[in-house]
């Protein structure tokens, strides 16, 4: 039997624990936070479930995490449909016949089709290079300009000219009147919220679990005490940022009740001007169809900000340098933390949907724990 300490009771942390106690290891589980769960945390407030840390909708076309996570709830039939706010203008997102249609009033896929390549001729082209050129390559300069632009660089911090290329790369477009903006086969919010998943994976006899516990603050006892650590936070804090910081956007959340039944008709407003200082607008009773009660809904705006120290990291900034300063965390990590397994978003320095944590999760512990 290995006995385990896992830092982080997020999504990663919680499937390794389910997965290594069911093969009979021991586990202990602590979260620097006061609830498990990590970002996915929803919390029932009025009978609606409230996504504490922003909007989460599982998709995936991964057949095996599908089956998987349907262990741990119910899932309703919720299809992401955002819509884009300009300046009051309403566009449907992804890009779509509808989008094209409000914009230019273009009927026909080839009508939609001529108004982008004639406007991404500005082109001349060229290979894009960066976020903008890509972004224009693909939908034009109307919507880069109404749609993208302003979102996007409220989003990461930085101009789109100064943003790598591939992170717009897979932008949904489809010449099609579809709202729906994944392609993925299977797709839902589970009845009930998210937090009851990761309460039933770390339901374990095996498995203790404590919150609002600080891993640095006993480091050198842990690494000591268990046989081998999945460290799911930022592997630059890890290491006292020993080789310099890494680069994070953090969030902050406005939430408030109101005394409506229905404030913007949607889940998802995205404000894509520059202005609006937030870059969405998130009302929760609409992921599961109105449910909760009929005179009161809970909405969040959501403001990206710089990621200080202290701060809550939520997304990597993947570009050339910071890629460059986490393969030489990777390296250390290899040579210096030989009982220690970095783990999710944080620790991989990645951007991972659900699904994907969930898979990445199950591919450490098919490669590290013995039955």
């Amino acid at each position: 039997m290995t006995k385990y300490l896992i830092v982080g009771a997020g999504l990663f942390g919680a499937t390794f624990a389910y997965e290594a106690a069911k093969k009979g290891h021991e586990v202990k589980v602590i979260e620097r936070r006061n609830h498990i769960a990590g970002n996915i945390f929803t919390k029932e407030v009025d009978g609606i479930q409230v996504h504490q840390y922003g909007a989460h909708i599982f998709h995936t076309s991964n057949k095996k995490v599908w089956d998987y996570v349907n262990q741990f709830a119910d899932f309703n039939r919720y299809t992401n449909s955002p819509v884009a706010n300009y300046h009051g203008e309403i566009y449907n997102l992804p890009f779509n016949m509808n989008t094209f249609n409000k914009l230019w009033g273009v009927v026909t896929p080839e009508e939609a089709q001529a108004k982008i390549d004639e406007q991404k001729s500005v082109l001349n082209g060229k290979r894009p290079e960066n976020l903008e050129e890509q972004a224009i390559s693909l939908v034009g300069t109307d919507i880069y300009e109404k749609l993208i632009k302003g979102y996007t660089e409220k989003q990461w911090g930085h101009s789109t000219k100064d943003l790598p290329a591939f992170i717009i790369r897979r932008l949904p477009v489809r010449l099609t009147y579809d709202n729906n903006y994944f392609n993925d086969d299977y797709q839902g919010i589970p009845v009930g919220g998210y937090t009851q998943i990761v309460e039933k994976m770390l339901d374990s006899d095996l498995i203790t679990v404590e919150t609002g516990v600080d891993f640095f603050e006993k480091k050198a006892e842990y690494l000591k005490e268990f046989d081998k650590v999945i460290f799911t936070g930022m592997i630059d804090e890890y290491f006292d940022y020993s080789l310099g910081e890494l680069e994070y956007r953090s969030l902050k959340f406005e939430t408030e009740e109101l005394d409506v039944n229905n404030y913007q008709g949607n889940a998802v407003v995205n404000y894509t001007d520059a202005e609006t200082p937030f870059t969405r607008i998130i009302e929760h009773k609409h992921f599961e169809f109105g449910k909760g009660d009929k005179n009161k809904t809970i909405v969040t705006r959501e403001y990206p900000k710089t990621w200080k120290r202290g701060d809550e990291p939520y997304y990597p900034v993947n570009n050339t340098k910071n890629n460059t300063l986490y393969k030489q965390y990777k390296e250390l990590a290899d040579k210096e933390a030989k009982n220690v397994l970095f783990g999710g978003r944080l620790g991989q320095y990645r951007y991972y949907d659900m699904d994907q944590v969930i898979s990445a999760a199950l591919n450490v512990v098919k490669a590290e724990v013995e039955d």
